[in-house]
């Protein structure tokens, strides 16, 4: 099967949202836009092409590391597959792009992130369960930002905090 895979670059227009489906799976959605820009030598400035806006979807980790994570205005990165889908409304037939993703992140040549690996859920019976950090990942299991619901504190203050290990 050849799918039709993607990235698109953007800024997230709504806070990502996310509901557990009936067999007990996360997944979160929300919406990208994207304007590609190309410089006018003659007018000599930057001009904007027409926005495209996506659909996106995430699943399971990915779902909650994005609400998490993320929030509206956000720059990011996303790859993932690319879907057409048709529905009916008011009686005219309409069609929405939409973005499976399977990869996705801040974009980095617009800002600064800390990464923090989600600790890997472990049974009792596996060796080194009682150590919440994986075997060579080399980061804390712990949240080192201060903020008790896992979420990044973004002010600049937070920022130098964190980058600096404290």
């Amino acid at each position: 099967m050849n799918d039709t895979t993607v990235t698109v670059v953007g800024n997230l227009v709504e806070d990502p949202r996310i509901r557990t489906t009936d067999s007990g799976v996360d997944v979160a959605g929300f919406r990208v836009a994207s304007t590609s820009r190309r410089y006018d030598r003659d007018g000599g400035r930057w001009v904007d092409s027409a926005s495209l806006f996506l659909s996106v979807t995430c699943w399971r980790a990915l779902a909650g590391n994005a609400v998490a994570s993320l929030r509206k205005g956000d720059p990011v990165v996303v790859t993932g597959r690319l879907s057409t889908r048709t529905y009916e409304k008011d009686g005219q037939v309409r069609s929405v792009c939409e973005l499976e993703a399977s990869a996705l992140g801040p974009d980095l040549a617009r800002g600064t992130a800390v990464f923090r690996r989600t600790p890997r859920a472990t049974s009792a019976s596996e060796p080194g369960a009682s150590d919440a950090t994986s075997a060579g990942d080399g980061g804390p299991a712990s949240d080192t930002d201060g903020e008790p619901d896992g979420r990044v504190d973004r002010s600049a203050e937070g920022t130098r905090l964190a980058a600096a290990g404290v």
